[in-house]
């Protein structure tokens, strides 16, 4: 079901917590135009075109063979499909949070990443296992265990990239604050005192292994957020200013401005065009 509203048109699952289809079965319909989940989304990539590509949160990303990619709630999405050979998942917050406890996926999603050859075979007979019960009696547990097994295997992955388990883990509940009150607390010490560190400390970590400061990841996700509004939504510079926490549009303006180099009407016109 589409939620007509004046922002981003959002897709919400409707009466079941878990929606399994082929990318062929989908249609193009599900994909194209620039859409938000309420619900995360696992799209494996098994065989797809030369021009495929995938829109997530403003970046552009060719897909190739085998890739697999989770979409969280809330990010912008745009894909563009022909016929691409594969699967699409539709999980509710509920279920994948009980399935998968990887903190990055669960804040921000996984851009397109491969499936390691090893586990092809493997994941084929769990994505088959998964439809043949969802077409049939569909019973939650056992979709809930065939998609933690598979959650287990591709989480492997993902973890195996990330460096020092302390810090990391410290990084993705940084991100999940921030995804949280990003809009009501703009300042370092909010975060630091929520996760129990000095705003040093805190920063060092941060500097460490994202090559930034708390401060502009907070900037980073008002400025994205501020993209989606102007690119895809229909609110006004005012209304998008309000929304995002800012009791001055003329300020708002100007934070845009200093972190994109445009104006917002400007970035809204050239998006439009």
């Amino acid at each position: 079901m589409i939620v007509p509203e004046k922002e981003i048109p959002v897709h919400h699952l409707t009466s079941e917590e878990f929606q399994m289809s082929t990318l062929v079965a989908a249609g193009p319909e599900n994909f194209h135009d620039v859409h938000r989940h309420n619900f995360f989304e696992i799209i494996w990539f098994r065989k797809v075109h030369e021009r495929s590509c995938l829109e997530l949160d403003f970046e552009s990303h060719k897909l190739q063979d085998n890739q697999i990619c989770i979409i969280a709630p809330g990010q912008a999405f745009n894909m563009k499909i022909e016929g691409e050979d594969g699967y699409a998942m539709a999980i509710s917050r509920e279920i994948f949070t009980e399935v998968c406890d990887i903190d990055r996926v669960l804040t921000g999603g996984v851009l397109p990443f491969f499936l390691h050859p090893e586990n092809i075979k493997t994941c084929s007979t769990i994505l088959s296992l998964i439809e043949q019960e969802y077409k049939a009696t569909s019973r939650t547990e056992l979709l809930k265990a065939y998609l933690k097994a598979f959650c287990i295997i591709i989480g492997e992955q993902i973890n195996s990239q990330e460096p020092l388990l302390n810090d990391r883990q410290r990084i993705q509940e940084l991100v999940g604050l921030i995804e949280k009150h990003y809009i009501v607390h703009k300042e370092t010490n909010f975060y630091a005192e929520k996760l129990k560190l000095s705003t040093h400390h805190l920063n060092d970590i941060v500097r460490l292994l994202r090559g930034t400061s708390v401060k502009k990841m907070i900037n980073q996700r008002l400025i994205l957020e501020a993209k989606r509004e102007l690119s895809f939504g229909a609110l006004t510079v005012k209304e998008i200013a309000f929304k995002l926490g800012f009791n001055d549009a003329s300020y708002f303006s100007r934070f845009f401005k200093k972190h994109t180099g445009q104006n917002p009407d400007s970035f809204k016109n050239n998006e439009k065009r």
